[in-house]
């Protein structure tokens, strides 16, 4: 990653609204975006509260060093947890939980806490987000425009963490109440 482009998006970032430069603001749009026809609506309005939008919008990603390498690797991770949860699949009505979702309900689920049961219905909100995610973030990769790495990691790293917080959900749910039991 380019360090020297990232320092300067800082200072462009840091510097006061006055001493900014329209121009050099719009070329690093540019070179983080690709997108010139953006830019030049940019420079015809001269829109500064946008150029800031997209600088801020890419900051945070190139501040924390992702490399390529790294983002291919939650990639795989992301299309792993896809083909899992099958995320790629489109049911007919998508309030309609699948029937494997209803087969994963306990018998006792109404006598368990109220704490417990919003876990079961969380899950199901996560896995919504989780399709969100990886629609998204299949949308950038299939695209041609320049630095996707910037576009898909918050999506691939969004996914990854519903994922593990999807799993800890169904452990809670699972053994709640196995201890007591267990124990007698």
């Amino acid at each position: 990653m380019d360090t020297k482009l990232t320092q300067r998006i800082q200072a462009w970032l840091e510097a006061k609204p006055q001493d900014r430069s329209i121009d050099e603001g719009t070329e690093l749009v540019l070179k983080l975006t690709g997108n010139r026809f953006m830019c030049q609506n940019i420079l015809h309005r001269k829109d500064y509260k946008m150029i800031e939008y997209q600088l801020r919008k890419y900051l945070p990603q190139r501040l924390q060093q992702v490399t390529h390498e790294e983002v291919e690797r939650m990639s795989k991770e992301a299309a792993k947890i896809a083909e899992e949860h099958h995320l790629d699949t489109i049911r007919k009505s998508a309030k309609t939980p699948p029937e494997e979702w209803k087969k994963g309900k306990r018998q006792d689920h109404d006598q368990l806490p109220e704490d417990i049961q919003a876990l079961y219905a969380e899950n199901l909100n996560l896995l919504h987000r989780m399709r969100e995610c990886h629609l998204q973030a299949r949308k950038i990769a299939q695209s041609k425009q320049p630095c996707t790495d910037c576009d898909i990691y918050p999506f691939v790293k969004e996914l990854i963490e519903l994922d593990k917080r999807y799993h800890a959900n169904w452990q809670a749910y699972d053994e709640y109440g196995r201890e007591t039991a267990d124990a007698e």
